[in-house]
């Protein structure tokens, strides 16, 4: 449902700090098996192209926040999404990540901006509550070699040195790259202070 919230929202009024973020599972292929199908109220959307269904639940999602969060109370993040490092196909065509020990360290290898966070930021531009935006995506984008690729669990000896399974190159090692994602709301929270009692 792209015009409705998670029940569980009524929740979220009461938090001092809330963190949302979405991105990788509007990717074409994890959305119904391709076929882009989205339900708007009682009508099931057969094809509706992606972003447009990515638009409209963002949209959503800022109304709600507007309409029931108090800025004097809760502090609103929107955390971008993470890269992911596929070569040679996707997730689910045999795309692989193992043997990177090094990040990207040149601008030019990097790709485009994302056009779900040009969505992001243009919905958060267009709402009344405060809204940080932590942009991980550029970050996590220099970082190829922070995926579990074949060290995950289920991974045999042999996987790691001849992978026969699918790779995990969208998720990240722990402790890693979402430790620096932690350490940014933290700044965050202790600029916002820091500037109020000035």
């Amino acid at each position: 449902m792209i015009d409705q919230i998670d029940k569980m929202a009524p929740r979220w009024k009461r938090a001092d700090i809330l963190i949302f973020n979405t991105g990788h599972w509007w990717a074409h292929g994890k959305t119904s098996k391709g076929k882009d199908y989205f339900q708007e109220g009682d009508e099931v959307h057969e094809k509706l192209d992606v972003l447009i269904a990515f638009r409209r639940a963002m949209t959503t999602w800022g109304k709600w926040i507007d309409e029931n969060m108090n800025p004097a109370r809760t502090r609103v993040f929107y955390r971008g999404y993470s890269a992911a490092h596929f070569r040679g196909g996707e997730w689910n065509s045999g795309g692989t990540c193992n043997g990177e020990t090094q990040p990207i360290l040149n601008e030019t290898f990097l790709g485009s901006y994302p056009v779900k966070m040009q969505i992001v930021e243009d919905v958060i531009h267009q709402m009344v509550t405060p809204v940080t935006i932590l942009n991980v995506t550029r970050l996590t984008n220099f970082r190829k070699d922070g995926h579990p690729s074949v060290y995950g669990k289920h991974f045999t000896e042999l996987d790691q040195k001849k992978p026969r399974r699918i790779q995990d190159c969208s998720h990240w090692c722990l402790p890693g790259v979402p430790d620096a994602w932690n350490e940014l709301i933290f700044a965050s929270l202790v600029m916002e202070k820091k500037w109020k009692y000035r």
